[in-house]
């Protein structure tokens, strides 16, 4: 009998995959990776890593957690025993991914805020490290931001709240709300921008090919590295999603649709972007390229710098804008959460309540740190670091396990293939048997080799020039203390021995 819990519809499960892939670095990241990488070029090695990682990773993991029924950590130690801690690090890697994502969606929400009154000024730079973030010295913590600490508090009361309400009635409610408004709400933003003064040289810039950028093999990186990441692939999200997935449900057609919608949102994202740089660039005298940023620099500068020049409703533009940053960045950290909400939940055979609450309470707390005054540097240390060290190697190594050290591609194929329309084939074994390690595997020691070649680029040879103390304890150690964790917590016999006992699906 079946009682693990279950989506409603399949439209809830892709909206809530679809949430889950579709966050903050969809809207500040793709569209600078993309310019700086050969433009309309990019979109070409872009399309094939799609096509030769994203998806058949993203296929795999639903097949994973649909076939073992289970967090990640239940299903690594149905396969394998052995293997146990590899969930379990992808689910530390979320715990302190959702740590700090928090904070910057409390940000979104204080800046919606301002938007009503453009209260950021003329000097946006300025106002968001000086009058709203109070920042300190690299290494100092400082004391608690209440602009940052009381959106904050709303940020993890909704997500607990979803959380608590279960997969049905809570996460599939709360994205079949959420993922809607966010595309109406984006569109509206695209339109007005592709309208502005000077978009078309925003767009021309965007879209313009550099074919000589294609040849080259950190653009080809580039565009794996954009695919992995913005897919939630490597985070233990999808392998949890998928085990809450009914018995008879089309896995690959699931993985080709949130594959899609999440690359067709990064392109409407880049239009929207680039068309508002265009006007930024317009009415300053500049060129696009002066006014370029990504992350950080583009949400809290950049587009609060336009938001200022936008010739009417100023406000209301604004408002939708950081809206639009709430709703992306809350969909993903509620799916970051369910991964280790699901975890303590299937090890230990606590109630999903008591999971929330110890899980979510605990992330919560440890969040307050980046809500400091200090809190800015070790955000970008820890997230520079999990991400660059954690998610990629995790990656690498759970492709590495599952094709080559288990042999389980086979098997998860015929798995898929007996409940899906479309049926894997030869391509689909070629990309994780070959293709998709080799790439994570040139991208790991093309990550290595660039960060030994920053050692001449600073005085202290670190990552942004901070001190070796401070990478040591915000960057460094949180990456290996992640890992390290998940094999501690491996260790622990299972509580809730009766997860393991059923058969699999």
């Amino acid at each position: 009998m079946e009682t693990r819990s279950q989506w409603g519809t399949r439209a809830g499960f892709i909206l809530a995959a679809v949430g889950s892939a579709i966050g903050l670095g969809n809207i500040w990241r793709f569209p600078a990776v993309a310019y700086d990488n050969g433009g309309g070029a990019f979109f070409i090695p872009y399309l094939i890593a799609l096509l030769t990682a994203g998806i058949p990773i993203l296929i795999m993991e639903y097949a994973l957690g649909h076939k073992y029924r289970g967090s990640a950590p239940l299903t690594f130690r149905k396969i394998n025993k052995h293997y146990e801690w590899l969930g379990w690090w992808q689910v530390f890697i979320s715990f302190v991914i959702s740590t700090y994502y928090a904070v910057i969606v409390a940000w979104a929400i204080y800046y919606a805020y301002y938007s009503l009154t453009l209260a950021w000024g003329t000097d946006t730079q300025a106002f968001l490290f000086e009058n709203y973030l109070q920042v300190v010295p690299a290494g100092e913590v400082g004391s608690l931001v209440p602009s940052v600490l009381f959106p904050l508090i709303i940020v993890w009361l909704v997500a607990l709240f979803v959380l608590f309400r279960g997969v049905k009635k809570g996460i599939e409610i709360a994205n079949r709300i959420f993922i809607p408004t966010l595309v109406i709400i984006f569109l509206i933003i695209v339109i007005r921008a592709i309208t502005l003064e000077g978009a078309v040289l925003g767009l021309q810039a965007f879209f313009e090919p550099n074919w000589d950028k294609i040849f080259s093999g950190e653009v080809w990186v580039a565009a794996y590295g954009q695919i992995f990441f913005s897919l939630s692939i490597a985070f233990a999200i999808m392998i949890t999603y998928a085990s809450y997935l009914p018995k008879k449900s089309d896995i690959t057609n699931n993985g080709f649709i949130v594959g899609l919608g999440n690359s067709s949102f990064e392109l409407l994202a880049g239009i929207g972007v680039f068309a508002a740089l265009g006007f930024m660039a317009t009415v300053s005298g500049t060129s696009v390229n002066d006014v370029v940023a990504g992350g950080i620099g583009l949400a809290f500068v950049v587009f609060p710098q336009i938001i200022n020049e936008f010739p009417f409703w100023n406000e209301f533009f604004g408002f939708l804008f950081f809206a639009s940053l709430v709703l992306a960045g809350i969909t993903s950290l509620i799916s970051i959460m369910e991964t280790y909400i699901a975890g303590l939940s299937d090890k230990f055979g606590i109630s999903r309540s008591k999971a929330v609450l110890f899980g979510g309470g605990v992330a919560a707390l440890v969040s307050l740190l980046f809500a400091t005054q200090g809190g800015v540097n070790f955000l970008d240390a820890v997230d520079y670091f999990i991400n660059q060290f954690g998610v990629a190697v995790a990656g690498l190594i759970e492709v590495i396990v599952i094709a080559w050290f288990l042999r389980k591609v086979t098997n998860l194929q015929e798995h898929a293939n007996a409940i899906s329309d479309i049926r894997l084939g030869l391509w689909w074994k070629l990309c994780l048997w070959i293709i998709t390690p080799i790439i994570l595997g040139y991208m790991l020691y093309d990550l290595l080799r660039t960060n030994v070649l920053k050692l001449f680029d600073t005085e202290t040879g670190n990552y942004e020039g901070y001190s070796d103390a401070f990478i040591m304890y915000s960057g460094w150690s949180v990456a290996i203390g992640a890992i390290v964790l998940g094999i501690v917590v491996a260790l622990f016999k299972w509580t809730n021995r009766s997860v393991l006992e059923k058969e699999d699906e």
